[in-house]
């Protein structure tokens, strides 16, 4: 009897094992192996082959209108391209018509988008109220990115204002976004941006957490059911909702469909103001990058999503080393709240943030400056740079200067960081190797190629192997104002895959 089971075992192993072989030799006569040098990706990586950007201001009208700067610094891929188009009011299952198409990667190049038509009076009206006190209103301009092959590998999008500096970057869609910056009584309008890049319709919902003098959430669970269309753009304006509140965090979610989401802040709806940068969802140890080195005040600002109460220990990340500023210890804050945190010792000091709390945090620092009509320039957490880190639209010479302010707060990085002028390869180009030792700051400013009249460069920086975390963003300036801070985003051109076992032993009875 014993014998016979075995039988049975190894029988039924054998016809596994060729019923295994028959299905991956039909797997590899539909997908031969592609050409050498092109998916030799790591172990457990594979290449990425497509991505999505979309951004508010392209094609937008008045104050919030901007350009497109679009690059790939891909692997060795196929050729590709990324395909602009506009955002279609009122919605539309498919593509709106096409703006730009960028083949050539490896090299950034700037669009401009025209103003999109006025709103029929069909789309002018509010639509059904998510909330009493909340507005959402048809998008007009606004602009999706969809990217292939090469020019989706490495990919970034950044948006510029009416001046031509880079005022945002461009985001991916998701289910869930962070936003912390200042509240209604010195942002006296706050406005939200919903783009659906799909072919159906999303459905989001907006929380938010401000500081106690507003008696904690506002929003709860009352903005919500907004629809935004496919393919499409909504506006929200969140300061009635947001009366009085100094600091606010606000969390986009969708319960249908991705989105993506910005938002714009600015002292009265007629002028500029600017956008805040994207901040790391709710975590336990939150990293602040890019604090710059100009003189003023520094204020650190956090709101805790949960209902328990949060113990903060702050580090200020430096180029003299890390430790605990004056006031950066014994933080105790209420959950459901935010707060602002003074730390003047760090004021002139470039470096980073480094937030640890007892529960999940979101975090972002007020720095002065900002664009004409914005109360501040914010600088967000965010995470450390993964393979590598594109920037596409950074002032230089005329237009104003950009730095980079790369931050190791556990084990030393080294970085190779390269420049390139517009229109000209960056592949192949040695850059320049910057150290960072552990616990430290670098800063790293942004020179105009040698012999060249240029006005934007693009920026790529690569943490070298065996480097720690390396946290890193870029410092925009004009006319000796800090503009923007924005983190330096990971631009990937491989993507983990999940792993996969197989045992034999776990079919046979």
């Amino acid at each position: 009897m014993v014998d016979r089971i075995r039988g049975w075992r190894l029988l039924f192993a054998a016809f596994i094992v060729l019923a295994l072989a028959a299905v991956y030799g039909v797997a590899g006569l539909r997908h031969p192996v592609p050409a050498a040098g092109y998916a030799e990706a790591k172990a457990g990586h594979a290449p990425v082959i497509s991505a999505i950007r979309a951004c508010p201001a392209p094609g937008s009208a008045g104050v919030a209108a901007g350009s497109l700067v679009t690059a790939a610094v891909p692997a060795t891929a196929p050729a590709g391209t990324a395909v602009v188009t506009r955002l279609v009011a009122g919605g539309s299952a498919t593509l709106g018509p096409m703006a730009a198409s960028v083949s050539q990667p490896d090299e950034s190049q700037t669009t401009a988008v025209k103003t999109a038509p006025r709103l029929p009076k069909s789309l002018q009206a509010s639509q059904p109220g998510s909330s009493p006190g909340v507005s959402t209103q048809t998008g007009r301009g606004g602009v999706e990115v969809n990217a292939t092959g090469a020019m989706a590998q490495g990919l970034a999008v950044e948006q510029t204002g009416p001046g031509g500096i880079t005022t945002a970057q461009c985001g991916s869609p998701g289910t869930s976004f962070w936003f912390v910056g200042p509240g209604q009584s010195s942002a006296a309008d706050i406005e939200l941006y919903l783009m659906n890049t799909d072919g159906q319709a999303a459905d989001a919902q907006v929380t938010a957490v401000t500081d106690i003098s507003k008696g904690g959430p506002v929003l709860g669970n009352a903005d919500n059911g907004i629809t935004v269309p496919p393919h499409s753009m909504v506006t929200q304006s969140l300061g009635g909702l947001l009366q009085s509140s100094k600091i606010v965090a606000l969390n986009v979610t969708t319960s249908v469909g991705r989105v993506v989401a910005a938002v714009r802040v600015s002292k009265s709806k007629s002028e500029g103001g600017g956008w805040l940068p994207q901040a790391a969802a709710p975590a336990t140890t939150q990293v602040i990058p890019g604090l710059p080195s100009t003189a003023g005040s520094r204020d650190l600002y956090i709101a805790v999503p949960g209902d328990a109460a949060a113990a903060v220990k702050i580090t200020a990340v430096t180029a003299r080393g890390s430790y605990e500023p004056t006031g950066g210890t014994g933080i105790e804050l209420l959950g459901g709240t935010a707060d602002e945190i003074s730390l003047p010792s760090v004021g002139g000091v470039a470096g980073a943030i480094k937030v640890s709390a007892s529960v999940p945090v979101v975090a972002a620092m007020v720095v002065p400056g900002g664009p004409v009509g914005m109360p501040c320039a914010m600088a967000a957490s965010a995470g450390p740079v993964q393979e590598q880190g594109v920037l596409v639209g950074s002032p230089v010479g005329s237009a104003g200067s950009t730095e980079l302010v790369l931050s190791a707060p556990a084990q030393a990085a080294t970085a190779r960081v390269v420049v390139s002028a517009a229109g000209v390869p960056i592949t192949g180009q040695s850059g320049t190797l910057v150290q960072v030792r552990a616990g430290n700051t670098a800063v790293v400013p942004i020179k105009v190629p040698h012999g060249r009249r240029i006005t934007q460069v693009m920026i790529v920086i690569s943490p070298l192997a065996g480097s720690g975390p390396l946290y890193a963003a870029r410092v925009i300036t004009s006319g000796g104002v800090i503009q923007s801070i924005m983190p330096v985003p990971s631009s990937l051109t491989w993507v983990p895959e999940p792993a996969v076992h197989s045992s034999l032993g776990a079919l046979v009875p």
